[in-house]
């Protein structure tokens, strides 16, 4: 259903995302709002770590109560706090999403988010024919 484009006159990805992914005409989309580590009690995770995992958990949720899963997210955006926090968003990203084929993808290390205390946020784009 979706077509990844990865051209060769682009530098091949480094990692698990694609240059572009392709929905066909008439597929159903599911924007998810950014997604934090906050737990559904709305405390946020203990750690870093787990911030990420928790950030991941609530996307696959929003996904899931849209009828779709990871291998339906065609645009994902994510920030991080820190430089640092990147193999540690990478890892969580990973768990997460398995074998499934990478989407389009950005991670931006940014400034802060809307709570000091949160370290990182999860925004996709999903599509299901």
């Amino acid at each position: 259903m979706l077509k990844r484009h990865n051209p060769s006159t682009v530098h091949a990805p480094a990692g698990k995302y694609s240059h572009g992914v392709e929905a066909p005409a008439g597929a159903r989309l599911l924007y998810v709002s950014g997604q934090v580590g906050a737990k559904p009690d709305g405390s946020t995770a203990a750690n870093e770590a787990a911030q990420c995992d928790q950030a991941w958990a609530n996307v696959k949720n929003v996904l899931a109560a849209g009828g779709m899963g990871t291998a339906d997210i065609i645009k994902l955006n994510a920030y991080v706090t820190r430089a640092d926090l990147i193999p540690v968003y990478r890892a969580a990203r990973d768990r997460a999403v398995g074998d499934a084929a990478p989407p389009a993808s950005t991670l931006v290390v940014v400034a802060a988010l809307a709570n000091p205390a949160w370290v990182v946020e999860i925004e996709c784009v999903a599509a299901k024919a």
